[in-house]
C-alpha cells in the first residue's frame, strides 16, 4: 500500500514538473501603460512640505511614552494623566492602532509581588485609556516587574525611574 502512495506522489510530481511555465513578456519602453511619459502634470509637487503626510512613528516621538508611579502605588499621578489622555486621542483617531503597556517595578519587594505591582500599574493606565473611549482590543498589557530596570542602582532616584509603565506602539 505504501508503494502505491510513493508512486502516486512521484507521478504527480513528474506531471507538475512537465507543465509549461507562463511567459511574461518584457514591457515595451515606448508603451505609455508601462511607465512611459504619461503626460501627467507634476509641476504642483514641490518641497514646500504641504501634502507630505505624517511619518508613522512621529506621534509617539512627540507624546510622552513613560508614566511614573509613587512607591508601592498603582495610581496614575495627576501630572501623567495628560500623557495618557494624549495617547487616548491618538488611539481613538486610528482604530487600527494598538498599544502595549509594559508595567515595571523597582527591586524592593519579592519578585512575585513586583510582577503583580507591574500588572496593576499597566491595568491602571489601561483603565484610564478605556475611560476615554479606547477600545479594549487596542490595548495589551504585560508586566516585567523588576526584571527590566531603566536605572541600575539603589538610590531613591534610581528606584523612581524603575517604577513605571512604558507605552509602546508595535510596528
Amino acid at each position: 500500500m505504501s508503494y502505491l502512495k510513493i508512486f502516486s506522489v512521484l507521478l504527480l510530481s513528474a506531471l507538475l514538473a512537465a507543465c509549461p511555465k507562463p511567459v511574461v513578456p518584457d514591457p515595451d519602453p515606448t508603451d505609455v501603460t508601462y511607465g512611459g511619459d504619461s503626460g501627467a502634470d507634476t509641476s504642483g509637487a514641490s518641497g514646500s512640505g504641504l501634502g507630505d503626510g505624517e511619518f508613522f512613528g512621529e506621534a509617539e516621538e512627540t507624546l510622552g511614552t513613560v508614566i511614573y508611579f509613587d512607591f508601592d502605588s498603582s495610581e496614575v499621578r495627576a501630572q501623567d494623566q495628560d500623557i495618557v489622555a494624549a495617547h487616548a486621542i491618538r488611539l481613538n483617531e486610528d482604530s487600527f492602532a494598538s498599544v502595549r503597556l509594559e508595567g515595571h517595578a523597582d527591586e524592593r519587594g519579592s519578585r512575585e509581588y513586583n510582577i503583580g505591582l507591574g500588572e496593576r500599574r499597566a491595568q491602571a493606565v489601561r483603565q484610564l485609556l478605556m475611560i476615554q473611549g479606547v477600545n479594549a482590543s487596542q490595548i495589551q498589557t504585560v508586566s516585567f516587574g523588576e526584571e527590566r530596570p531603566e536605572a541600575m542602582g539603589s538610590s531613591e532616584s534610581d528606584y523612581a525611574r524603575n517604577r513605571r509603565v512604558e507605552i509602546k506602539y508595535p510596528r
